[in-house]
């Protein structure tokens, strides 16, 4: 198998690379992704370069789990340290069933430690405005539009690092969203849906003009956002695996902007695939328009998305999104979000396509699916949750 560095490994991985949560993950029968399909990153910082074999595991068909070395469970200075190295997934079931040619991995920034790819963004625009001077704990009131996950990342940075933090948002993002912004002490301030992110950015300009020491960042316009996944996200795949197309949703365009700029200067034939609504084809040259895809399609075209990174713009409809991010659920064992299955729906489509046959095909996953229960995602177990009665054991 091959671990992040690229060193190739004969029936084991390194234990300090390939660790998480001060266990060693191995799959049997020695290649990684054949049956548990696992590339772990170094999530909690692990350290060490123990080989673990697997010889006596071969052939038992399940993930061997095996102590980590004394010594390689690292403290964090706080919870912002947690942020980064999620681990790469290979999808079976669902590439299998659509006659996929090429192998389909997902990165799994679910796994973030508030469960969103914005995480990395919210570090890294706090930091970065306290170094260059722009704002102070316990001084700078932090206001920010936001669909829900960069202001849950936001909340949980400003609230380890002492910050008031005021978010606006569309009224039509999930009851989980905001009660998680709110348990984290945020404020919040709903917009009107029909006006998607413009009308939280109006909202959020607004409060800022009126808020003495406010300060706005802007994540839609600040270059730290692409750095973080430039200096981040992309290196992270590109250590893990050879990536020769890389699809990623577009909200702000950090993701496939900052990424997508790595993965193109250490490949340039790779071949990058943006996402966006069918209902709200912006990129696309269309009309915005509502849509049920949290966290992409804004309806604009964000200052800091670099339309020449990627080579195609994909369309997926909500109910296509929805329909994917269910399968993960249950034929991959993977909860996430509703971009999370737009993001998959169009890595199968590039994946079954005969140019890309026996090449890898890494997508993002942006959020846990936990944050979705009240959505239109979980619809139909919401309502089966609700109807069900206990039943007697007499």
């Amino acid at each position: 198998t091959r671990g992040r560095g690229g060193e190739e490994e004969d029936g084991g991985v390194r234990s300090g690379e390939q660790m998480a949560g001060g266990v060693g993950f191995v799959t049997c029968g020695g290649v990684v992704g054949e049956k548990a399909g696992l590339i772990l990153g170094d999530k909690l910082g692990l350290c060490g370069s123990r080989r673990v074999k697997t010889e006596a595991a071969r052939g038992c068909g399940r993930v061997q789990m095996v102590a980590a070395p004394a010594g390689a469970v690292t403290s964090k200075k706080d919870a912002t340290d947690l942020i980064g190295n999620t681990p790469l997934v290979k999808l079976n079931r669902i590439p299998n069933e659509e006659g996929c040619v090429a192998t389909v991995y997902a990165k799994l920034e679910s796994m973030e430690p508030c469960n969103s790819v914005k995480d990395r963004i919210g570090r890294s625009m706090i930091l970065e405005a306290e170094k260059a001077g722009k704002i102070k704990a316990g001084k700078t009131v932090l206001v920010e539009p936001t669909s829900g996950n960069t202001g849950i990342a936001l909340a949980f940075i400003a609230a380890a690092r002492g910050y008031k933090l005021i978010l606006t948002m569309p009224d039509s993002m999930s009851i989980e969203r905001r009660m998680v912004l709110l348990a984290f002490g945020a404020e919040v301030v709903l917009t009107p849906a029909a006006k998607g992110m413009k009308g939280a950015v109006a909202m959020a300009e607004k409060i800022v003009s009126e808020t003495d020491d406010a300060y706005m960042l802007q994540q839609f316009a600040n270059p730290d956002n692409p750095k973080a996944h430039y200096e981040t996200t992309g290196p992270e795949i590109a250590s893990a695996i050879k990536c020769e197309v890389f699809v990623s949703g577009v909200g702000t365009g950090g993701t496939i902007t900052g990424a997508g700029r790595y993965l193109k200067e250490k490949n340039p034939s790779t071949y990058i695939v943006a996402v966006e609504p069918t209902e709200s084809p912006v990129l696309s040259g269309g009309k915005p328009g509502p849509h049920k895809i949290q966290g992409i399609g804004a309806g604009f075209v964000p200052a800091i998305l670099n339309t020449d990174v990627y080579d195609e713009v994909l369309q997926v409809s909500s109910a296509e999104a929805i329909e994917f991010a269910g399968r993960l659920a249950t034929e991959e064992g993977l909860l996430c979000g509703i971009s999370s299955g737009a993001a998959v729906r169009a890595a199968v489509e590039v994946a079954k396509r005969p140019e890309f046959a026996g090449k890898n095909v890494v997508c993002i996953i942006p959020s846990f699916g936990e944050r979705y229960l009240t959505s239109a995602l979980f619809e139909s177990q919401r309502e089966a949750a609700y109807n069900m009665t206990a039943q007697s054991v007499e």
